[in-house]
């Protein structure tokens, strides 16, 4: 659990902001456009947002557009790019066929060297009806994951999740308490909720486990009306967030060391002081 500094503790990351529509060689394009930008920026780890080949608001062109993970173009694109630019780059999430009529909700990790070498179903499906009145079923159409994933990288371990995971605080405990010192929450979040709780709740999942939080997200306005809030986000161990990505497509990055996550964990040893308690309910 402890972050123990090392040589390769410092570096620099990168979050990309898009906004994909449904064509998804126009988003691949722009994608990689944004990649490079970001290894111009001279960014190590590089982070797209969740729905980065594809995003629309109707279920049935999502699951028309899903493309398994071995034939996918931008998955393909990626690796040719990480191995050549020499960085690392997860891809937040893409859709890939999962079986039943099914799709999954997959975030790849991509090492330098192109291999994929982490892969996370997202778990918690966003069932639920908008102030707009806009009803969202992602539990009708895709298999949720059943598996956290902790990955490793460099500069240390890498919890992975995406959007709606961010409102379920267990799990990012989990992810501290297994080794992580870097949480990745690629998202497209929606514009109706995110001034009310995309940065706080960011914020919140870094204080808690003494993490830097990754969160690339998607902005603007997107096919079959849907909107999403942007302000990609990176934030530091005790909650300061060091780079905002705003409501524009573009590249935020900061600089990241790992003693800083030590530092937290020893001003706010939170991580050492979990119970597990019991639960009494008195009789009225």
């Amino acid at each position: 659990m402890d972050a123990v500094p090392g040589p390769d503790s410092r570096f620099r990351v990168a979050c990309v902001q898009l906004s994909p529509g449904e064509d998804l060689q126009t988003n691949t394009t722009e994608a990689l456009s944004r990649v490079d930008e970001a290894v111009e920026l001279g960014a190590q780890l590089v982070l797209l947002p969740e729905y980065a080949g594809l995003l629309h608001a109707s279920g049935r062109v999502m699951q028309a557009g899903a493309v398994p993970e071995d034939a996918h173009p931008l998955v393909a694109a990626l690796r040719e790019r990480a191995c050549a630019s020499g960085v690392w780059i997860l891809l937040g999430s893409v859709t890939v066929p999962a079986g039943e009529g099914r799709m999954a909700n997959r975030s790849l990790l991509i090492s330098d060297s192109g291999e994929v070498v982490s892969r996370y179903d997202k778990i918690h499906m966003f069932d639920a009806i908008l102030p707009s009145g806009r009803e969202i079923r992602e539990s009708s159409l895709y298999q949720r994951g059943s598996q956290a994933v902790l990955a490793r990288t460099p500069w240390g371990a890498l919890g992975l999740s995406i959007c709606y995971d961010l409102r379920f605080a267990y799990l990012y405990r989990a992810l501290a308490e297994a080794g992580a010192c870097f949480l990745a929450v690629p998202s497209a979040f929606t514009a109706a909720t995110g001034p009310l709780h995309w940065e706080v709740l960011l914020r919140a999942r870094a204080i808690e486990t003494g993490c830097y939080v990754f969160a690339p997200a998607t902005c603007g306005t997107h096919p079959g009306g849907h909107a999403t809030h942007g302000h990609s986000l990176i934030i530091d161990p005790l909650g300061k967030v060091l780079a905002n990505g705003k409501d524009a497509p573009g590249v935020c990055w900061a600089d990241v060391d790992l003693a800083q996550v030590a530092q937290a964990r020893q001003m706010l040893p939170c991580l050492e002081h979990t119970r597990r308690i019991e639960l009494r309910c008195d009789p009225a």
